[in-house]
């Protein structure tokens, strides 16, 4: 009998160690379409908030929300992944997560005024948050700690793609179509997405009769309350008086006091716990953590300054400001096999060393912006920086796989997730304090492009913070413990 399709295959691998096995990319692909569906709700969504207004007559403050709420409901599940896995096997949560954001999709795009759609957009969230965590899960399981570089530089296809093709299509679709046609794309993704699951991913759920993980309720009440209350205080800083209002302060310190009941209770027990934090003291783990959380900083916050400038500065609209931010998405994309390879041939080090000083080089040309700057030099700049953004992300997200056992991998995934999306609520809330305090008062475009060129700055100055940081990361990849079996299959088989 020949070897099912949905496994991996040592003797695939055997005489090429660099190659990734077929079953590997079989599944990468898999879980790229379903995984775009929620980049490309994300980013699409991001640029129609105005419109958004307009249509369900609705102040902005109220369709802020949209976002926000979305937001909160991924973080509230994120730390859910590894339990959700272990009782439910990765193919069929995978499943149910994409049949519940397809519904939320169909949902918001029916949504009859802003807090129904409101409403629609946390159950996207919710199934958002299990999903992206899983695919790295996933993909890193089946490669069995072979080629990290290459198979994190698969992973990170949707976040690249997101920002090239999201701002746009979701410009296009308000020019040609009805706004509910923002939820409605997402459709094809999310039914193609789950056939190609069933048919490709491996079986994996839990056998009749084993012994059930049991639900860490404590750590739940403790962890996604204090996630969701962080990321809340931060989304309030835009608008408010900065981080001494009370609407901002208030939820943050009772995030942090949350977070920290949490990680005490945690570290109280040798397992069950919703996320294992003592692989913390991997140091790999901690120092990928802490670079993705600036790298999230430097990504999402940037990513905000951005179309802001080409709007407000520029006079750009959404699909204009779209079209201009394509270079960066572009120069993430081609990054990814070039990052990847490296990263498995001479070690995440030396690679996101780099990667996080060219990002903070790319971005001082846009602290010297005027309303006049050479479009060429900008989009220019952009090309460099998201070559250089593709590949910071790369390095620090498969060092944290470095080392682990396959049972710690769904650990790492929801470590390194929730991050990166600190790090990018982080970065915005930073920024969009700045940003307000140095164009308050601004009316013409020189006036704000020197607001902007000031909050630029600060984007540089966090992304530098970085760049000493990598130098903690594993220099080389340790190879994959020899497992004993396969390669008795693979000697068998030859």
């Amino acid at each position: 009998m020949g070897t099912p399709p949905n496994r991996s295959d040592p003797a695939a691998t055997a005489g090429d160690p660099d190659r990734v096995d077929p079953a590997v990319w079989r599944m990468a692909i898999t879980l790229i379409v379903g995984a775009l569906a929620v980049v490309f709700d994300t980013t699409i969504v991001s640029v129609a908030l105005n419109d958004l207004a307009g249509e369900l007559d609705a102040p902005l403050a109220t369709i802020q929300w949209v976002s926000t709420g979305y937001l909160l409901a991924v973080f509230v599940t994120i730390p859910l992944a590894g339990w959700a896995q272990s009782r439910l096997g990765g193919r069929h949560l995978w499943i149910a997560a994409l049949v519940v954001f397809l519904l939320g999709s169909v949902l918001s795009a029916l949504a009859w005024d802003a807090t129904s759609l409101i409403a629609f957009r946390v159950v996207q969230g919710g199934a958002g948050g299990l999903m992206m965590p899983l695919m790295a899960t996933l993909l890193m399981q089946a490669a069995e700690g072979r080629n990290i570089g290459k198979v994190m530089a698969i992973i990170t296809v949707p976040t690249s793609l997101g920002p090239i093709l999201g701002p746009v299509l979701g410009g296009l679709i308000l020019h040609l179509a009805d706004w509910r046609w923002l939820f409605f794309v997402n459709v094809p993704f999310c039914v193609v997405g789950a056939w190609l699951a069933w048919r490709n991913l491996p079986n994996d759920r839990p056998a009749p009769g084993r012994p059930r993980t049991r639900l860490d309720t404590v750590g739940l009440l403790l962890l996604c309350p204090g996630f969701a209350a962080l990321v809340y205080g931060l989304s309030q800083v835009e608008g408010s008086a900065g981080f001494a209002d009370a609407k901002v302060l208030i939820p943050l310190i009772g995030g942090l006091a949350l977070v920290g009941g949490f990680t005490a209770w945690a570290l109280t027990r040798t397992t069950g716990a919703l996320v294992n934090v003592r692989l913390f003291r991997h140091r790999a783990v901690a120092s990928s953590a802490t670079l993705l959380l600036l790298g999230g900083v430097s990504l999402y916050g940037s990513m905000m300054l951005l179309p802001l400038y080409f709007q407000q500065v520029r006079g750009e609209d959404a699909l204009g400001a779209g079209l201009l931010l394509i270079p960066q998405g572009v120069g993430a994309l081609l990054a990814r096999g070039l990052a990847g390879a490296y990263t498995d041939r001479i070690g995440p080090r030396g690679v996101a060393f780099a990667a996080f000083a060219f990002v903070a080089a790319a971005t001082v040309p846009f602290a010297f912006v005027t309303a006049g700057t050479s479009e060429v030099l900008l989009m220019a700049a952009l090309f460099v920086r998201g070559i250089a953004l593709g590949a910071a992300m790369i390095a620090p997200m498969g060092a944290a796989y470095v080392g682990l056992e396959h049972g710690e991998i769904p650990d790492a995934s929801i470590i390194t997730r929730v991050a990166q999306q600190l790090g990018g609520a982080v970065g915005i809330a930073v920024l969009a304090v700045i940003l307000q305090h140095s164009t308050g008062g601004a009316h013409t475009p020189d006036t704000l492009a020197d607001g902007f060129g000031t909050a630029f700055w600060w984007s540089v100055a966090l992304t530098a913070v970085a760049v000493p940081l990598c130098l903690l990361l594993p220099s080389l990849p340790e190879p994959a413990a020899p497992d004993a079996a396969a390669e008795a299959e693979a000697a068998a088989k030859a």
